[in-house]
């Protein structure tokens, strides 16, 4: 199970905001710890919290989501989920005519994102990468703001890049306003300067996966990185880094569906653990 800080990464939603939703009844977690109060979150309560954030967009008020969840099938996924209140919509008035063709992108993009999810070219592995230098901006502000800080870098350091665009985030859960983000790229010789921090950034043991796709289905890819290091007994080490390999260019936007995004999260492990468990009959 996920704790309420690997919850928040995965979902998307702060932590303040996934209490909010449990003491409201909206967003139960799978198991509440007794002892100190610490909620945990399973799968279940990934695909419930997507539903949340769909029907949330569209302006619904908790307790209309609440409603609607009620007769929701834990083992069912969301984009069925999501069907169902399609029907609904449509026999609204014509004010809701609005959210029904947003709820139609929104099963579009479920289809892509369970598309994405069944290619088994897409598999969380593990590499080791070597320490290498980067040069870049750490910013307070929203996720949706790396494209500009990104271009300012490029203006800066264009002719010294080695590598791609790439996001570092230093903090483990997800926030809505004020994300502690360094946009950077690797670079070559080169010093920092009162607009640009070139620093290390370190190597060692790092668990990856490719995501094929546009951003806002990162969701799902996250909690397969998750759950990996959870059954490999492994721990985070921060910043998480998210490499752009394709994405949209400075003129034109692109195809979402065929951004290529590399997850990648440094990690540490108690290999003693692993090679005992592979020993055994």
């Amino acid at each position: 199970m996920y704790t309420i800080g690997q919850f928040s990464r995965i979902t998307g939603l702060s932590i303040k905001t996934i209490r909010l939703y449990h003491e409201k009844g909206v967003l139960p977690p799978r198991h509440i710890d007794q002892q100190n109060g610490y909620r945990y979150f399973d799968q279940s309560n990934v695909e419930r919290a997507i539903a949340i954030v769909r029907l949330r967009d569209l302006q619904f008020p908790l307790a209309e989501i609440k409603e609607m969840l009620d007769d929701f099938d834990e083992d069912a996924d969301v984009l069925g989920f999501l069907e169902k209140q399609r029907g609904v919509i449509r026999q609204r008035m014509e004010r809701l005519a609005l959210a029904e063709r947003s709820l139609d992108l929104m099963i579009r993009s479920e289809r892509e994102s369970k598309a994405m999810l069944e290619d088994n070219s897409h598999v969380v592995d593990e590499k080791h990468l070597e320490d290498f230098w980067v040069a870049g901006i750490r910013w307070r502000g929203k996720y949706d703001d790396t494209g500009k800080a990104i271009g300012q870098i490029a203006r800066r350091v264009g002719r010294h890049v080695r590598g791609k665009p790439m996001n570092l985030y230093y903090d483990g859960e997800y926030r809505e306003d004020d994300a502690d983000i360094e946009s950077c790229f690797p670079v070559g010789p080169i010093s920092s300067s009162d607009e640009v921090l070139v620093h290390r950034l370190p190597g060692g043991r790092c668990v990856y996966l490719v995501h094929h796709g546009a951003y806002d289905q990162l969701s799902r890819s996250y909690a397969r990185i998750m759950q990996y290091i959870q059954d490999h007994h492994l721990d985070m080490i921060l910043p998480i880094r998210e490499i752009y390999l394709k994405g949209p260019g400075m003129i034109f936007r692109g195809n979402p569906k065929n951004y290529l995004t590399e997850i990648q999260i440094m990690v540490t492990g108690d290999e003693s653990h692993e090679e005992s468990s592979s020993g055994e009959n």
